[in-house]
Protein backbone atom coordinates (compact mmCIF):
# COMPACT_ATOMS: atom_id res chain seq x y z
CA UNK A 1 0.00 0.00 0.00
CA UNK A 2 2.81 2.21 0.44
CA UNK A 3 4.54 1.62 -2.40
CA UNK A 4 1.14 2.55 -4.36
CA UNK A 5 0.80 5.89 -2.19
CA UNK A 6 4.51 6.37 -3.29
CA UNK A 7 4.20 6.22 -7.17
CA UNK A 8 0.88 8.12 -6.97
CA UNK A 9 2.96 10.86 -5.24
CA UNK A 10 5.30 10.82 -8.29
CA UNK A 11 4.71 14.80 -10.12
CA UNK A 12 3.61 14.25 -13.57
CA UNK A 13 5.77 15.17 -16.41
CA UNK A 14 3.23 14.56 -19.29
CA UNK A 15 0.35 16.80 -19.43
CA UNK A 16 -1.86 15.74 -23.00
CA UNK A 17 -5.49 14.84 -24.07
CA UNK A 18 -5.79 11.97 -26.33
CA UNK A 19 -9.23 12.81 -27.14
CA UNK A 20 -10.14 9.37 -27.17
CA UNK A 21 -14.55 10.15 -26.60
CA UNK A 22 -16.33 11.94 -29.30
CA UNK A 23 -18.80 14.86 -28.71
CA UNK A 24 -16.39 16.28 -26.10
CA UNK A 25 -15.91 20.39 -26.29
CA UNK A 26 -14.00 21.03 -23.05
CA UNK A 27 -11.97 18.34 -20.99
CA UNK A 28 -10.21 18.70 -17.65
CA UNK A 29 -6.71 17.17 -16.96
CA UNK A 30 -6.82 14.17 -14.09
CA UNK A 31 -4.45 14.84 -11.86
CA UNK A 32 -5.62 12.31 -9.25
CA UNK A 33 -4.68 15.15 -6.88
CA UNK A 34 -1.19 14.80 -7.78
CA UNK A 35 0.50 18.31 -8.41
CA UNK A 36 2.35 19.27 -11.66
CA UNK A 37 6.36 19.00 -12.05
CA UNK A 38 7.89 22.44 -12.62
CA UNK A 39 9.94 21.80 -16.42
CA UNK A 40 6.91 19.13 -17.34
CA UNK A 41 6.24 18.76 -20.71
CA UNK A 42 2.77 20.26 -22.13
CA UNK A 43 1.42 18.31 -25.23
CA UNK A 44 -1.59 20.20 -27.13
CA UNK A 45 -2.30 18.79 -30.38
CA UNK A 46 -3.10 20.17 -33.65
CA UNK A 47 -7.56 21.55 -32.97
CA UNK A 48 -6.91 21.94 -29.15
CA UNK A 49 -5.96 24.63 -26.62
CA UNK A 50 -4.66 24.27 -23.02
CA UNK A 51 -5.84 26.68 -20.60
CA UNK A 52 -4.10 27.26 -17.11
CA UNK A 53 -6.77 28.10 -15.04
CA UNK A 54 -6.08 29.13 -11.39
CA UNK A 55 -8.58 29.41 -8.84
CA UNK A 56 -11.92 30.18 -11.69
CA UNK A 57 -9.39 32.67 -13.26
CA UNK A 58 -7.89 31.68 -16.63
CA UNK A 59 -3.83 32.55 -15.97
CA UNK A 60 -2.15 30.84 -19.34
CA UNK A 61 -2.97 29.39 -22.65
CA UNK A 62 -1.21 27.50 -25.04
CA UNK A 63 -1.84 26.84 -28.59
CA UNK A 64 -1.06 23.49 -30.54
CA UNK A 65 3.08 22.60 -29.77
CA UNK A 66 4.95 20.88 -27.15
CA UNK A 67 6.51 22.69 -24.36
CA UNK A 68 8.41 22.48 -21.34
CA UNK A 69 6.65 24.53 -18.31
CA UNK A 70 8.78 26.84 -16.79
CA UNK A 71 8.43 30.01 -14.90
CA UNK A 72 8.92 31.93 -18.32
CA UNK A 73 6.48 30.51 -20.33
CA UNK A 74 3.72 30.80 -17.83
CA UNK A 75 3.81 34.10 -16.66
CA UNK A 76 0.61 35.13 -15.81
CA UNK A 77 0.18 31.59 -13.45
CA UNK A 78 3.34 32.72 -11.91
CA UNK A 79 2.10 36.37 -10.67
CA UNK A 80 -0.82 34.95 -9.51
CA UNK A 81 0.86 32.40 -7.63
CA UNK A 82 3.86 35.08 -6.65
CA UNK A 83 6.41 32.87 -7.42
CA UNK A 84 10.02 34.17 -7.55
CA UNK A 85 11.85 34.12 -11.27
CA UNK A 86 13.31 30.53 -11.63
CA UNK A 87 11.39 29.29 -8.75
CA UNK A 88 11.51 25.44 -9.61
CA UNK A 89 9.00 23.23 -7.32
CA UNK A 90 5.73 21.58 -8.26
CA UNK A 91 2.67 23.20 -8.37
CA UNK A 92 -1.14 23.04 -8.54
CA UNK A 93 -3.49 24.63 -11.28
CA UNK A 94 -5.97 23.33 -13.32
CA UNK A 95 -5.59 22.53 -17.01
CA UNK A 96 -8.37 22.36 -19.46
CA UNK A 97 -7.70 21.25 -23.10
CA UNK A 98 -10.53 22.97 -25.05
CA UNK A 99 -11.34 21.37 -28.42
CA UNK A 100 -11.23 24.37 -31.53
CA UNK A 101 -11.91 22.59 -34.16
CA UNK A 102 -15.13 24.01 -35.95
CA UNK A 103 -18.12 21.72 -34.98
CA UNK A 104 -20.09 21.11 -38.31
CA UNK A 105 -23.04 19.83 -39.26
CA UNK A 106 -25.07 20.78 -35.99
CA UNK A 107 -29.03 20.41 -36.88
CA UNK A 108 -31.66 22.21 -35.31
CA UNK A 109 -35.83 22.12 -36.30
CA UNK A 110 -38.70 23.45 -34.70
CA UNK A 111 -40.22 20.77 -32.20
CA UNK A 112 -43.75 23.07 -32.63
CA UNK A 113 -45.18 24.65 -35.08
CA UNK A 114 -44.56 28.53 -34.78
CA UNK A 115 -47.84 30.66 -35.88
CA UNK A 116 -47.45 33.08 -38.77
CA UNK A 117 -50.60 35.30 -39.79
CA UNK A 118 -50.58 35.43 -43.52
CA UNK A 119 -52.74 37.94 -45.79
CA UNK A 120 -53.53 35.16 -48.12
CA UNK A 121 -54.23 32.29 -45.74
CA UNK A 122 -54.96 34.13 -42.75
CA UNK A 123 -53.07 32.26 -39.64
CA UNK A 124 -50.76 29.58 -40.92
CA UNK A 125 -48.34 26.67 -38.67
CA UNK A 126 -44.97 26.74 -40.14
CA UNK A 127 -41.94 24.40 -39.07
CA UNK A 128 -38.57 25.16 -40.25
CA UNK A 129 -34.87 22.97 -39.75
CA UNK A 130 -31.47 23.91 -40.92
CA UNK A 131 -27.53 23.35 -39.49
CA UNK A 132 -24.79 25.71 -37.67
CA UNK A 133 -21.39 25.42 -37.20
CA UNK A 134 -19.46 26.65 -33.95
CA UNK A 135 -16.44 26.37 -32.15
CA UNK A 136 -15.40 27.33 -28.64
CA UNK A 137 -13.39 30.34 -27.54
CA UNK A 138 -11.45 30.88 -24.49
CA UNK A 139 -13.54 33.77 -22.32
CA UNK A 140 -14.65 34.23 -19.12
CA UNK A 141 -17.82 33.27 -20.24
CA UNK A 142 -16.31 29.91 -21.65
CA UNK A 143 -14.80 29.58 -17.43
CA UNK A 144 -18.41 30.32 -15.92
CA UNK A 145 -19.40 27.84 -18.37
CA UNK A 146 -17.07 25.30 -19.08
CA UNK A 147 -14.99 25.41 -14.92
CA UNK A 148 -16.99 23.58 -12.70
CA UNK A 149 -17.22 20.02 -10.93
CA UNK A 150 -17.67 17.85 -14.05
CA UNK A 151 -14.26 17.29 -15.35
CA UNK A 152 -15.71 16.83 -19.03
CA UNK A 153 -18.26 18.96 -21.03
CA UNK A 154 -20.13 18.15 -24.35
CA UNK A 155 -21.99 19.48 -27.08
CA UNK A 156 -25.07 18.12 -26.20
CA UNK A 157 -25.06 20.28 -22.91
CA UNK A 158 -24.37 23.60 -24.84
CA UNK A 159 -26.55 22.47 -27.94
CA UNK A 160 -29.86 22.35 -25.85
CA UNK A 161 -29.61 25.55 -24.96
CA UNK A 162 -28.43 26.97 -28.33
CA UNK A 163 -31.90 25.37 -30.00
CA UNK A 164 -34.01 27.48 -27.53
CA UNK A 165 -32.07 30.62 -28.66
CA UNK A 166 -32.47 29.58 -32.33
CA UNK A 167 -36.25 28.94 -31.77
CA UNK A 168 -36.78 31.90 -30.19
CA UNK A 169 -34.75 34.13 -33.27
CA UNK A 170 -36.60 32.41 -35.71
CA UNK A 171 -40.36 33.01 -34.17
CA UNK A 172 -38.85 36.82 -33.86
CA UNK A 173 -37.96 36.60 -37.44
CA UNK A 174 -41.22 35.56 -38.89
CA UNK A 175 -43.23 37.90 -36.67
CA UNK A 176 -41.26 40.98 -37.49
CA UNK A 177 -41.17 40.66 -41.25
CA UNK A 178 -43.99 38.89 -42.08
CA UNK A 179 -42.93 37.79 -45.37
CA UNK A 180 -46.04 36.01 -47.07
CA UNK A 181 -46.13 31.86 -47.32
CA UNK A 182 -45.95 32.04 -50.98
CA UNK A 183 -42.85 34.07 -50.85
CA UNK A 184 -40.69 32.09 -48.10
CA UNK A 185 -39.21 30.26 -50.69
CA UNK A 186 -37.38 33.20 -52.14
CA UNK A 187 -36.51 34.24 -48.90
CA UNK A 188 -34.31 31.50 -46.90
CA UNK A 189 -31.34 33.57 -47.25
CA UNK A 190 -32.76 36.81 -45.81
CA UNK A 191 -34.27 34.89 -43.14
CA UNK A 192 -30.90 32.72 -42.26
CA UNK A 193 -28.68 36.20 -41.91
CA UNK A 194 -31.33 37.55 -40.09
CA UNK A 195 -31.21 34.63 -37.50
CA UNK A 196 -27.31 34.46 -37.87
CA UNK A 197 -26.73 38.63 -36.97
CA UNK A 198 -29.35 37.91 -33.92
CA UNK A 199 -27.48 35.05 -32.37
CA UNK A 200 -23.81 35.89 -32.70
CA UNK A 201 -24.28 37.32 -29.17
CA UNK A 202 -25.74 34.90 -28.18
CA UNK A 203 -23.38 32.46 -28.69
CA UNK A 204 -20.79 34.57 -27.79
CA UNK A 205 -22.57 35.06 -24.19
CA UNK A 206 -22.13 31.33 -23.99
CA UNK A 207 -18.39 31.37 -24.47
CA UNK A 208 -18.92 30.27 -28.26
CA UNK A 209 -18.87 31.48 -31.45
CA UNK A 210 -20.96 31.13 -34.51
CA UNK A 211 -18.60 30.20 -37.81
CA UNK A 212 -21.98 29.54 -40.10
CA UNK A 213 -25.72 29.31 -40.10
CA UNK A 214 -28.26 27.96 -42.64
CA UNK A 215 -31.82 27.54 -42.84
CA UNK A 216 -32.99 24.04 -45.45
CA UNK A 217 -36.44 24.40 -45.44
CA UNK A 218 -40.27 25.96 -43.82
CA UNK A 219 -42.47 23.27 -44.10
CA UNK A 220 -46.63 24.78 -44.24
CA UNK A 221 -49.80 22.36 -43.57
CA UNK A 222 -50.71 19.57 -46.02
CA UNK A 223 -54.12 22.19 -46.67
CA UNK A 224 -51.59 25.14 -47.38
CA UNK A 225 -49.71 23.52 -49.49
CA UNK A 226 -52.78 21.75 -51.62
CA UNK A 227 -53.87 25.20 -51.51
CA UNK A 228 -50.61 26.77 -53.25
CA UNK A 229 -50.76 23.59 -55.70
CA UNK A 230 -53.96 24.33 -56.79
CA UNK A 231 -53.32 27.71 -57.52
CA UNK A 232 -50.28 27.38 -59.20
CA UNK A 233 -52.50 24.56 -61.71
CA UNK A 234 -54.31 27.07 -62.07
CA UNK A 235 -52.02 29.85 -63.24
CA UNK A 236 -50.66 26.89 -65.71
CA UNK A 237 -53.54 26.52 -67.38
CA UNK A 238 -53.94 30.21 -68.48
CA UNK A 239 -57.47 30.87 -70.22
CA UNK A 240 -59.36 28.28 -68.93
CA UNK A 241 -61.77 28.57 -72.15
CA UNK A 242 -59.23 27.71 -74.41
CA UNK A 243 -58.21 24.74 -72.44
CA UNK A 244 -61.81 23.16 -72.35
CA UNK A 245 -62.00 23.96 -76.18
CA UNK A 246 -58.11 21.99 -76.46
CA UNK A 247 -59.82 19.02 -73.90
CA UNK A 248 -62.93 18.62 -76.54
CA UNK A 249 -60.94 18.67 -79.66
CA UNK A 250 -59.21 15.66 -78.22
CA UNK A 251 -62.48 14.07 -77.42
CA UNK A 252 -63.41 14.40 -80.72
CA UNK A 253 -59.88 13.20 -82.16
CA UNK A 254 -60.35 10.17 -80.05
CA UNK A 255 -63.94 9.39 -81.31
CA UNK A 256 -62.85 9.62 -84.67
CA UNK A 257 -59.94 7.30 -84.47
CA UNK A 258 -62.69 4.84 -82.92
CA UNK A 259 -63.61 1.99 -85.34
CA UNK A 260 -66.43 1.13 -83.37
CA UNK A 261 -68.88 2.72 -86.08
CA UNK A 262 -71.74 3.26 -84.15
CA UNK A 263 -69.40 3.68 -80.70
CA UNK A 264 -67.30 6.33 -83.50
CA UNK A 265 -70.67 8.87 -84.28
CA UNK A 266 -71.16 8.21 -80.60
CA UNK A 267 -68.14 9.34 -79.47
CA UNK A 268 -68.17 12.42 -81.61
CA UNK A 269 -71.57 13.33 -80.59
CA UNK A 270 -70.98 13.12 -77.20
CA UNK A 271 -67.63 14.93 -77.62
CA UNK A 272 -69.40 17.64 -79.33
CA UNK A 273 -71.38 18.07 -76.50
CA UNK A 274 -69.18 17.79 -73.82
CA UNK A 275 -67.66 20.93 -76.24
CA UNK A 276 -70.38 22.93 -76.25
CA UNK A 277 -71.48 22.49 -72.63
CA UNK A 278 -67.97 22.84 -71.11
CA UNK A 279 -67.79 25.75 -73.40
CA UNK A 280 -71.49 27.14 -71.77
CA UNK A 281 -70.18 26.61 -68.64
CA UNK A 282 -67.25 28.97 -68.81
CA UNK A 283 -69.04 31.39 -70.78
CA UNK A 284 -70.41 33.93 -68.49
CA UNK A 285 -72.79 37.05 -69.23
CA UNK A 286 -70.68 40.31 -69.37
CA UNK A 287 -71.27 42.55 -66.18
CA UNK A 288 -74.08 45.28 -66.66
CA UNK A 289 -72.21 48.76 -67.85
CA UNK A 290 -71.66 51.15 -64.88
CA UNK A 291 -73.99 54.59 -64.32
CA UNK A 292 -72.45 57.20 -65.42
CA UNK A 293 -71.12 60.10 -62.53
CA UNK A 294 -71.08 63.31 -62.99
CA UNK A 295 -69.20 66.06 -60.17
CA UNK A 296 -71.49 69.55 -60.58
CA UNK A 297 -70.20 72.74 -60.07
CA UNK A 298 -71.50 74.68 -56.88
CA UNK A 299 -69.86 77.64 -55.95
CA UNK A 300 -66.99 76.98 -58.49
CA UNK A 301 -66.32 73.95 -56.44
CA UNK A 302 -66.81 70.14 -58.04
CA UNK A 303 -69.08 68.52 -55.61
CA UNK A 304 -70.55 64.65 -56.14
CA UNK A 305 -70.34 62.82 -57.75
CA UNK A 306 -73.77 61.74 -58.66
CA UNK A 307 -75.58 59.26 -60.10
CA UNK A 308 -78.46 59.48 -62.69
CA UNK A 309 -81.05 59.46 -59.58
CA UNK A 310 -79.16 61.77 -57.53
CA UNK A 311 -78.86 64.27 -60.21
CA UNK A 312 -82.90 63.80 -60.79
CA UNK A 313 -83.50 65.06 -56.86
CA UNK A 314 -81.08 67.75 -57.20
CA UNK A 315 -83.34 68.69 -60.26
CA UNK A 316 -86.50 68.46 -58.41
CA UNK A 317 -84.90 70.06 -55.00
CA UNK A 318 -83.90 72.86 -57.71
CA UNK A 319 -80.56 72.58 -56.82
CA UNK A 320 -79.61 71.29 -60.52
CA UNK A 321 -80.39 73.52 -63.97
CA UNK A 322 -79.73 72.95 -67.23
CA UNK A 323 -77.34 75.80 -66.67
CA UNK A 324 -75.17 74.15 -64.28
CA UNK A 325 -71.52 73.07 -64.93
CA UNK A 326 -71.09 69.71 -65.03
CA UNK A 327 -68.61 66.86 -65.78
CA UNK A 328 -67.79 62.97 -65.99
CA UNK A 329 -65.18 60.82 -66.99
CA UNK A 330 -64.21 60.61 -70.54
CA UNK A 331 -65.04 64.39 -70.76
CA UNK A 332 -62.49 66.74 -71.89
CA UNK A 333 -63.82 69.72 -70.15
CA UNK A 334 -66.77 71.44 -67.98
CA UNK A 335 -70.22 71.77 -69.99
CA UNK A 336 -73.95 73.17 -69.19
CA UNK A 337 -75.99 70.41 -67.81
CA UNK A 338 -78.65 70.49 -70.32
CA UNK A 339 -76.09 70.37 -73.23
CA UNK A 340 -75.49 66.02 -72.13
CA UNK A 341 -78.51 64.23 -74.13
CA UNK A 342 -78.43 62.14 -71.17
CA UNK A 343 -79.03 64.55 -68.66
CA UNK A 344 -81.22 66.79 -71.00
CA UNK A 345 -84.09 63.70 -70.20
CA UNK A 346 -84.13 64.46 -66.22
CA UNK A 347 -85.33 67.93 -66.68
CA UNK A 348 -88.41 66.74 -68.76
CA UNK A 349 -89.78 68.37 -71.98
CA UNK A 350 -90.63 72.15 -71.17
CA UNK A 351 -94.28 72.69 -71.96
CA UNK A 352 -95.35 75.24 -74.84
CA UNK A 353 -96.40 78.83 -74.44
CA UNK A 354 -99.74 79.40 -73.61
CA UNK A 355 -102.26 80.27 -76.57
CA UNK A 356 -102.62 84.14 -76.48
CA UNK A 357 -106.75 84.78 -75.59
Amino acid sequence: MGLFNSLRSEFIDIIEWPETEPGILVHRFDRHDNEIKMNAKLIVRPGQRAVFVNEGRIADAFDPGTYTLTTKNIPLLTTLKSWKYGFDSPFKAEVYFIKTTEQLDRKWGTPNPVMLRDEDFGMVRLRARGNYSYRVGVTKEMISRFVGAQGDFGCETIEDQIRVKVISSFSDCIGEHKFPALDLAAKYDEIGAFMADKLRDDFQRLGLELLSFALENISLPDEVQAAMDQRTSMGALGNLNNFAQYQAANALRDAAQNQGGSGNMLGMMMGAQMAGGVSNALHQPPPLPAETKYFVAVNGAPTGPFTPAELKRKIAAQELTGDSLVWAEGMKEWGQASDKPELRALFGAAPPPLPEK
